[in-house]
């Protein structure tokens, strides 16, 4: 049975206001650089400390959404009672990233059950799309743009769906009182951001596409909303309010629904195909945690659909034989061995994973030891493997099955928040729209995502059918990599990231630099990025990992030094408290008591 609130309605309206005026100033002014360069704002800007805890922790990629989730604890709510709260201020205050409209991977640690488990609320493809779904009349793949915005890219959302049955499940407080914040906040308004401000800016007429959308992001003489600006958003509080009283079948079944299905299939240039019965059918999935050694702890996050625990816990294992930690953070021999490791990840990544309910894949193989250490042998050599050598390895199967490889186009958008309440119950989660304002169509108050164009648009390759191909009702792969790291059996890290498929190379390298540099949790999450997908080393602009370029050139890496606006958010769990770390690139914060 539910304990009701103890704390009333108006005080946590004044907590919000109070917030609004005074600490979400001061952080924004705080992060102002991020909305000129996304590279300045990384490690060059002034740096932070990790924030330190006694008891309980939120952070999150907006200051409103960290505050709202800790007043939440705060009233006796646990974990999973403040996930409501973070994800639903996120979604109106970063919609670009998150929201109702998009899906989620929730890793979760119920301290009472002693018990690692897994959430999957991604999007799936609607019943009637075909694998031909992005291919043009003659047979060619879409260009992303033309494929993301309208109704073609919008899958089943699973977000809703997610916290509403966790939340009934593992959680402490009410349902409605839950969703108070962002109700308050969308009728009172809330200040634009210097990072929402930007974003609109550099979309520009993509956004003017859906007259919702540029009703909502630009003025009557359509400019874009200017940082510091104050918006409100009163069609996301009636759907809060729908939600509230009615729980997810208010979403999934009824007015809204029948607004989103409107939606999808009335856009004149790109129509879409989800129907009520898509949503009406739409199924939370519980997973088991995929896990990876790594120097006596366990990597565990999410498996397929998500790429994401794979690929990091491939990165790690294959460079567990080499003494990283001895060589250090500048060292272009370490990057060398976490890039090509990388490189290799990738490969079985493009070849093997997908979604585990529609395609037999070698989940088991991909991190077994003996072919991680078979495949180690690779990074023996003292230069950059070369790309005939950096393909896709033979894991073990329980039956085989010949694929090609997909090459799905992922961009860098959503975002990541952690959360660890008083009885160490410890939320881990990655909620998207997938890229940057989702297909550009908003439906009462919030946008749909374009999660379907994760997706590979090819459907073979070489004769042989590609895993990641689009069919009816299938997730897409994700590199999402929300991660609880375990040690002794109880969590010692939880991390994740934003970031399309460099996701994987952020989580990956903020763990190494915790476990075997020995890093401080927001030295961490700071540092700068050099990460290798394919071949390519990229070095983070406007950081001292540019300085390497020479020394990764003369390993035979091609580098390009781009912007790596991560947003990492990190709590390290000790004996005698929390430390916390905010990515510094983007505007989030770490709070708690």
């Amino acid at each position: 049975m539910r304990r009701m609130s103890r704390f009333p309605s108006i005080l946590l309206a004044l907590v919000i206001t109070a917030t609004s005026l005074a600490g979400e100033r001061a952080a924004w002014a705080q992060q102002r650089s991020d909305s000129v360069a996304p590279e300045a704002a990384s490690t060059a800007a002034a740096p932070r400390a990790a924030v330190a805890a006694s008891t309980q922790m939120v952070v999150a990629a907006n200051p409103l959404a960290a505050e709202a989730g800790l007043a939440v604890l705060r009233d006796g709510g646990n974990a999973i009672d403040a996930m409501v709260t973070v994800q639903l201020v996120l979604g109106l205050v970063e919609p670009q990233s998150s929201g109702l409209g998009g899906g989620s991977f929730l890793v979760y640690f119920d301290a009472a059950a002693n018990r690692l488990t897994t959430f999957d609320g991604r999007e799936t493809a609607p019943r009637a799309a075909t694998p031909q779904l992005f291919l043009d009349a003659g047979g060619k793949p879409l260009a992303f743009f033309d494929a993301v915005v309208g109704g073609r890219s919008v899958g089943t959302p699973g977000t809703v769906k997610l916290l509403y049955e966790t939340q009934a499940r593992h959680g402490r407080l009410a349902w409605r009182r839950l969703i108070e914040p962002a109700v308050t906040l969308a009728e009172a308004g809330f200040t634009v951001s210097p990072r929402l401000a930007s974003l609109i800016a550099e979309e520009g007429d993509r956004l003017k596409t859906d007259p919702d959308v540029s009703a909502y992001f630009f003025d009557a003489a359509g400019a874009p909303l200017r940082a510091g600006m104050r918006l409100t958003n009163p069609a996301y509080a009636q759907t809060l309010r729908t939600i509230a009283a009615e729980g997810a079948a208010g979403f999934y079944t009824g007015r809204i629904a029948a607004d989103i299905v409107a939606e999808v299939a009335g856009h004149t240039a790109n129509p879409g195909k989800l129907s009520l019965e898509d949503l009406a059918s739409y199924r939370i999935v519980e997973r088991e945690p995929v896990c990876a050694p790594y120097r006596g702890l366990d990597v565990c996050g999410m498996g397929p659909p998500s790429s994401g625990a794979l690929t990091v816990g491939q990165i790690l294992g294959l460079i567990e034989p080499y003494d990283i930690a001895a060589l250090g953070p500048t060292s272009a021999k370490a990057w060398r061995l976490i890039g090509d490791a990388s490189r290799l990840a990738f490969a079985d990544r493009g070849r093997y994973m997908a979604d585990i309910d529609f395609v037999p894949m070698p989940l088991k193989g991909l991190l077994d030891t003996a072919y991680l250490a078979d495949r180690a042998k690779l990074l023996s050599s003292d230069r950059a493997l070369p790309s005939e050598t950096a393909t896709a390895g033979e894991p073990p199967w329980d039956h085989a099955e010949l694929r090609g490889d997909g090459a799905p186009i992922e961009l860098p958008s959503t975002s990541h928040f952690v959360i660890v309440d008083r009885d160490r119950n410890v939320v881990s989660m990655t909620t998207t729209i997938e890229n940057g304002f989702g297909s550009r169509l908003m439906v009462d108050g919030f946008l749909l995502n374009n999660e379907l164009t994760d997706f590979s648009f090819e459907t073979q390759e070489g004769g042989r059918p590609i895993a990641n191909r689009v069919e009816p009702g299938k997730r897409p792969r994700s590199s999402m990599a929300p991660t609880i790291v375990m040690k002794d059996g109880k969590p010692f890290i939880a991390i994740g990231s934003p970031g399309g498929s460099q996701i994987i190379g952020y989580v990956a390298q903020a763990i190494i630099a915790l476990v075997d540099w020995k890093m401080d949790v927001q030295a961490a999450v700071a540092m700068p990025h050099l990460l290798n997908r394919f071949g390519p080393f990229e070095v983070e602009k406007g950081t001292s990992a540019e300085q390497l370029t020479p020394q990764l050139q003369a390993l035979g890496f091609t580098v390009k030094p781009v912007d790596l606006n991560s947003g990492l958010h990190a709590v390290v769990l000790a004996p005698d408290g929390l430390r916390g770390g905010a990515d510094p690139r983007r505007e989030g914060v770490a709070v708690g008591d």
